[in-house]
């Protein structure tokens, strides 16, 4: 075990030189994250069929481009993004792209999202996760083992990656948003059998970034906090940023932030009168888009984006 380990932490090594020309990076390595196939997944396709591009003709444009709708995931994988040295903070963030569970936005809210980590020093690990859910299974359970997974191995990892084991974070977008909440709350003990000794490090993310959550409050009880968040004085720091007229409704991201408030957590939440929902790290008219730059202002003031 100790000998895979160490020839894991070689080859991760030998890949993750980041670029020096000032540009965003490609994924410098791409790793699957079960090496024997993931929980409750059957066959090399599972029951899924192909993994593919679901966008259609009459699918629209977010900013004027289209967006990769990406579905039928049965192998999850992280993608790991660097940013150039000279820039390089030693923060990480696992990236979460929403879909409503169906799909991943896997550039609107994933590779995009990465760029814009590395623009600011941090590094971006991609989380591609299993979509759809399984008939019978409730959306977010092999969703969150793989993230679990997932930040567990970037903790583990953490030294061969060049990060600070104790600045690793999480964000997400809609879905993707509540499966980042599931993982800042439910931290105690892994949603699946223990694999090896990734699964020995801890899976709380140390702060929490949530834009357009969906998912969090239980609208017919009075949106109260679904009960399998599990929200506490040891919840993450959270920075969370929504519009009033999202349609997924701003309840999720109000009631969320008192919640975290009255176990208190620190939290900063950003409410705009407009932009709707899906807009990712697109620059528009709504000010909403001008998310990245308060999220940028908060990790500052938490002492997130300090060089060490």
């Amino acid at each position: 075990m100790k000998t895979a380990s160490k020839c894991l932490a070689a080859l991760v090594c030998s890949v993750l030189v980041p670029l020096g020309n000032g540009h965003a990076a490609t994924p410098l390595k791409v790793i699957e994250l079960w090496p024997k196939g993931p929980p409750g997944e059957k066959g090399e396709k599972g029951e899924k069929g192909e993994e593919q591009d679901m966008t259609k003709p009459s699918d629209g444009l977010i900013a004027g481009r289209p967006v990769i709708r990406l579905g039928n995931v049965s192998k999850p994988t992280i993608s790991i993004y660097r940013p150039v040295p000279d820039k390089d903070t030693g923060a990480a963030v696992l990236v979460c792209p929403g879909g409503a569970y169906q799909i991943l936005a896997m550039d609107l809210e994933g590779t995009e999202a990465c760029e814009w980590l590395n623009s600011i020093g941090v590094t971006g690990v991609l989380l591609k996760y299993r979509v759809p859910k399984l008939a019978g299974v409730e959306p977010h359970v092999a969703p969150l083992q793989d993230a679990q997974r997932a930040l567990g191995w970037m903790r583990s990892r953490a030294k061969d990656l060049g990060v600070d084991p104790q600045r690793i974070g999480v964000l997400g977008f809609s879905a993707g948003g509540n499966l980042s909440a599931l993982l800042s709350n439910q931290r105690e003990q892994r949603n699946y059998p223990v694999v090896d000794e990734v699964d020995s490090a801890s899976c709380r993310p140390d702060f929490t970034i949530l834009i357009y959550p969906a998912y969090l409050t239980v609208k017919e009880e009075g949106d109260r906090i679904r009960p399998d968040l599990l929200i506490t004085s040891n919840s993450p720091p959270a920075f969370v940023a929504m519009a009033e007229d999202d349609p997924v409704r701003i309840e999720n991201a109000l009631f969320y932030t008192l919640a975290l408030k009255n176990a208190k957590v620190p939290v900063e939440l950003h409410v705009y009168p407009t932009g709707g929902h899906g807009y990712g790290l697109r620059p528009a008219k709504d000010l909403v888009t001008r998310w990245p730059e308060r999220a940028t202002d908060w990790m500052r003031s938490r002492g997130l984006l300090e060089r060490k």
